[in-house]
């Protein structure tokens, strides 16, 4: 879809949806909930509503998953537990009245965001291996996620996350 058309067939935000953006962000998509407040998507984030709180700005690279079903936009945040290790934060779950083309914007950031991604198995779990482009940051920032029930705190199994690491890092062929 072209620029022109993108643009007249979402029309503008309201401009209270723009408060808290940095001045050089442009909005790439928009959408309404039943209560009225705006999602945002700009190349940097998406922003939400936070109730009196205002607003606030969740980075491409820091949300893992991003579904859309039943006019729900379901995103999984991650959050950082120690350096270079993420855990899922409890899932935001966004009601659109007008979705637009949010929900198509969300998952293409998101999946233009991940750069390098696999899984594999440690004892008593496995880790998924993460580099992701983060805007305004050259290279990849890497991190471990590791299953629900893997000891993380294992020497064993932390030895072996980061022996994975190592050679995922090494591989010279990750696109950027």
């Amino acid at each position: 879809m072209g620029l022109l058309t993108r643009v007249f067939k979402q029309g503008r935000p309201p401009a209270e949806a723009l408060a808290g953006l940095d001045r050089d962000e442009r909005v790439t998509a928009w959408a309404t909930t039943p209560s009225g407040d705006v999602a945002v998507a700009t190349p940097r984030g998406l922003w939400l509503a936070e109730g009196a709180a205002g607003r606030r700005r969740l980075a491409w690279n820091d949300i893992h998953k991003a579904t859309w079903g039943d006019d729900v936009l379901t995103i999984v945040p991650g959050v950082e537990v120690e350096p270079g290790v993420v855990v899922d934060a409890p899932h935001l779950r966004l009601q659109l009245a007008e979705p637009r083309d949010l929900p198509a914007e969300v998952r293409s950031r998101v999946t233009r965001s991940v750069a390098y991604s696999t899984h594999h198995t440690l004892p008593g779990g496995g880790v998924r291996i993460v580099a992701r482009r983060v805007p305004g940051v050259d290279g990849l920032t890497w991190v471990l996620r590791f299953d629900e029930g893997t000891d993380r705190a294992d020497p064993e199994v932390r030895q072996r996350a980061a022996e994975l690491l190592d050679d995922a890092r090494a591989v010279g062929d990750v696109p950027h």
